[in-house]
C-alpha cells in the first residue's frame, strides 16, 4: 500500500511547499530570510515540520531564474538529491521530488525513485511536471512540444514508471512515439506497493484528465476559496467515473499575525516590493506555455507565486483551512513568509485550533 501518512488517514494533511529555491515564493524583494534556499536551512525547516507532525515536503524543480532584482527562483537545489538528503535526516515525514518529463528518462527516474524510497523506507513521492518553460529547456536544447502532446507523453511516462515499479525480472516492454523500453527492470523494487505516490500539479483540462486517470494526488491552485470546491469536485468526479480515488491538495500562502490588520500590513509590504520584471517574465511563461494560471492577476503571481492567500489572525487562517477541507480539499502545500519561524509558530498557534475543529489529531 502507499504510505498511510498521506493516503489512508481521513484527516487534513499538512505539508510545506519548501524553499529549495531563492526568493520562494513571493516575487518580491521583501524577504525576511533571503538565504533560506540553502540545504542547511531546508534541513532545519524539514525537521521543524516533522516535529510539528506535518505529513509531507514538496519542492519546486527549476533550472533558471526569471531575472529582475531577485532573479526569482534562480538559485535552486535539485530535487532528487535534495530529497535523498532530507529522507536520510528525517524519520516520519514524506518527501517528494519533482521531475520535468523532458529532462530525465523514465528508466532513470524509476531507478532514482526506487533508491529514494529505500532511503526513506517508504516515504518518497514523485510530482510529475510535463514541462512548459521554453526559457529553461532552451538552455538544454530541449524543444517544448504542444500542450496536448506534452500530456500524452506524460501519460506514457507514468505508464513506464508504474510498469518498471511493478514488473521485475526484465519483463517490462513499452513502445510509444517518445520512448522504447526493452526488457525494462528496476531492482530493488520500491518499498511502497504497488508504487510510490504520484502527483501532478495543474488544472488545465489536459492536467485534470491525466490526474484522474493515472495519479494519486492533484496539486492545484484555485484562484479563491469560493472557487476551490468546484475544481476539487471536477477532478474527483472524473476519477470516480474511472473507479479511482484521487486526493487534492492546494497551495495556500498562510500569513498570520495577532490581528487581521497586522497580517494585511505584512502582505502589503510584500506587494509594495514586487519585482516587476521577474513577475512579468514568470507570468508571461505561465500564460503562454502552461495553461494552469490563466485567471491570475499580477498581484496573485507576486504574492506567493500564485498561492491562495490565507491572511489574517490565527483563527481566521485556521477557519479558512477548515473551509477548504470541508469543501473537499484533502491537504495543503503551505507557503510561509519566514519558513522556519512560521513552521514553529504554526505548530504552537494554529495546529491546536485545527485539533479543536476535529480535522487533525
Amino acid at each position: 500500500m502507499p504510505n498511510a501518512r498521506i493516503d489512508d488517514r481521513n484527516l487534513m494533511r499538512l505539508g510545506l511547499f519548501m524553499p529549495n529555491c531563492s526568493y520562494a515564493y513571493s516575487i518580491s524583494t521583501y524577504k525576511p530570510d533571503p538565504e533560506d534556499w540553502t540545504f542547511e536551512s531546508n534541513l532545519r525547516i524539514a525537521q521543524a515540520a516533522e516535529d510539528a507532525g506535518f505529513d509531507f515536503l514538496f519542492p519546486v524543480a527549476k533550472w533558471q531564474g526569471y531575472g529582475g532584482k531577485t532573479n526569482y527562483l534562480g538559485t535552486s537545489l535539485e530535487t532528487f538529491t535534495w530529497a535523498s538528503a532530507l529522507l536520510a535526516r528525517t524519520t516520519t515525514i514524506n518527501v517528494f521530488s519533482t521531475v520535468h518529463v523532458p529532462v530525465f528518462h523514465p528508466v532513470a527516474t524509476a531507478k532514482m525513485g526506487a533508491t529514494l524510497d529505500h532511503i526513506g523506507q517508504g516515504r518518497w513521492g514523485l510530482n510529475i511536471v510535463s514541462g512548459w518553460s521554453e526559457h529553461e529547456f532552451g538552455m538544454m536544447g530541449i524543444k517544448v512540444i504542444p500542450h496536448e502532446e506534452r500530456y500524452r507523453r506524460t501519460a506514457a511516462y507514468i505508464d513506464i514508471l508504474k510498469g518498471l515499479w511493478t514488473q521485475n525480472g526484465g519483463s517490462f516492454n513499452y513502445e510509444c512515439p517518445w520512448y522504447k523500453i526493452t526488457g525494462g527492470d528496476v531492482s530493488p523494487p520500491t518499498i511502497q506497493k504497488p508504487h510510490p505516490v504520484i502527483a501532478n500539479a495543474g488544472v488545465s483540462e489536459d492536467a485534470k484528465a491525466l490526474v484522474s486517470r493515472q495519479c494519486d494526488w492533484a496539486f492545484i491552485s484555485p484562484p479563491s476559496i469560493a472557487e476551490a470546491p468546484a475544481v476539487v469536485a471536477d477532478i474527483k468526479e472524473r476519477a470516480q467515473k474511472l473507479g479511482r480515488d484521487v486526493k487534492c491538495a492546494c497551495y495556500p500562502f498562510v500569513l498570520w499575525r495577532d490581528t487581521e490588520s497586522e497580517a494585511q500590513e505584512e502582505q502589503q509590504r510584500i506587494l509594495e516590493n514586487i519585482d516587476r520584471a521577474a513577475v512579468d517574465n514568470w507570468a508571461h511563461g505561465l500564460k503562454i506555455q502552461s495553461g494552469s494560471f490563466d485567471e491570475f492577476t499580477a498581484e496573485m503571481y507576486a504574492f506567493g507565486g500564485g498561492a491562495l492567500p490565507l491572511v489574517g489572525c490565527k483563527n481566521q487562517v485556521a477557519e479558512s483551512l477548515k473551509e477548504l477541507y470541508d469543501g473537499g480539499m484533502d491537504g495543503f502545500l503551505m507557503v510561509m513568509l519566514d519558513y522556519y519561524k512560521d513552521t514553529i509558530r504554526f505548530k504552537n498557534e494554529i495546529l491546536p485550533l485545527l485539533r479543536k475543529m476535529g480535522v487533525r489529531k
